[in-house]
Formats: structure tokens, C-alpha cells, sequence
């Protein structure tokens, strides 16, 4: 996923979607959801431990003797190599966690920015996160109390599938533009603007 988002276009659909609802979108794009250091040192120590026992098996069959103290220390230099590894090289670190924890961090980083951007605190409850973590190759939306008793949850998923199909090609510009036009008309057929509705969130993409 390319990062590089036209700030102005997302902004003015917003605005254009908001025009026929009185529900409140905003965007979120992050570059990560965590650093994984620890995730991934977990892995990488989990894997030294693993191979290290195929390897005195194998030292076995060949009938080598490698004392206890020697190999004890060959599997703590491994280790410490590794994590030094890991520590030069902060985008290894994803490579080596398993999916199911990267979509938990970028799920738990939408809940935060959906709470921390005020998004919950709406008059009417209608507020709507649309959340892309890049690093972790994750979308989600995140609706407010109000509008999830009316919208079902496939139609926010058939909007997360085309923002992330727009964003494997490299148009999250696009992709932005297509999830806010598609979650304007949702909002807009259950919560139609009012003449006396305000605006209660800024109209903007935020990038972390």
C-alpha cells in the first residue's frame, strides 16, 4: 500500500457526503499500528529455542559432542543477534508476527483514535471512523452506538473490501473518496441532514 493521500480531496468528500446526512464521518490513516519489537522477539525467540533442538538432534545422529555450557551460549549469541536485528531493522519486525496479531493492533488502534478523535461524543451518536493502518495492510469502520442499531455490519465490510482493494493499487486517494461516498448513502438513508444539524467533527484526514 502507497501512503501518499491528497489530503484536500478527502477532505472536500467529506464535506460533499455530509451535505445529506446528519451523521459525522472522519479519516484516519496510520503508518502502523505498533512497532512489534516485542511481538516479533517473541517469535524469533520461540523459532532459536525450535531449531536449536532439530540441531542437537542432527549433532546426535552424527554422533558430535557439543557440551551443554557451549551450546547454551550458541543459543543465547543467536538470540542476541537476532534481537539486535530487529532493533536495526524496525521493518523486519512485522514480517515475523503472525497476521491474526497485526489485524489485533490496527483493530485495537481504530478503537483508540475512534475514542480519542472524539468520534463517539456526537449529539445524535452518528459518528463514523473510517481507519487504514498501511503496515498492516488493514481498513476497518467504526460506527458510533446510533448508527450500528440500523446499519448491519456486511455493509460497512463491502466498503472496507473496496477501500483496501483501491489501496493494494495504490489509489487510497480514491479508495478514501469511494468508502466516504459509500458511507455518506448510509447515513444519509438513515439519519437525512436536518436544517438544524452542525457540524461536530473537523472535515479532514488525520495521518499518525
Amino acid at each position: 500500500m502507497s501512503g501518499d493521500v491528497d489530503h484536500s480531496r478527502v477532505s472536500a468528500a467529506i464535506r460533499t457526503a455530509e451535505k445529506s446526512t446528519s451523521g459525522e464521518i472522519y479519516c484516519v490513516l496510520a503508518r502502523s499500528s505498533d512497532g512489534y519489537y516485542h511481538p516479533a522477539a517473541t517469535v524469533l525467540s520461540v523459532a532459536i529455542l525450535a531449531a536449536s533442538v532439530f540441531v542437537a538432534l542432527w549433532l546426535d545422529t552424527r554422533w558430535d559432542r557439543v557440551g551443554a555450557f557451549a551450546f547454551a551460549l550458541a543459543q543465547c549469541l543467536a538470540l542476541a543477534a537476532g534481537l539486535v536485528v530487529l532493533k536495526a531493522f524496525p521493518a523486519l519486525r512485522i514480517r515475523l508476527v503472525p497476521r491474526r496479531v497485526r489485524y489485533a493492533k490496527a483493530h485495537a488502534n481504530a478503537v483508540r483514535q475512534f475514542l480519542s478523535r472524539n468520534v463517539h461524543t456526537t449529539s445524535a451518536r452518528t459518528g463514523v471512523l473510517i481507519f487504514v493502518s498501511l503496515a498492516e495492510r488493514y481498513a476497518e469502520v467504526v460506527a458510533d452506538a446510533g448508527i450500528n442499531e440500523k446499519v448491519p455490519q456486511s455493509d460497512w465490510n463491502r466498503i472496507v473490501a473496496g477501500l483496501t482493494a483501491a489501496a493494494s493499487e495504490d489509489r487510497l486517494t480514491e479508495g478514501f473518496e469511494g468508502a466516504i461516498a459509500a458511507a455518506g448513502a448510509l447515513l444519509a438513508a438513515h439519519f437525512p441532514y436536518h436544517a438544524h444539524d452542525r457540524n461536530e467533527l473537523d472535515d479532514k484526514l488525520v495521518e499518525i
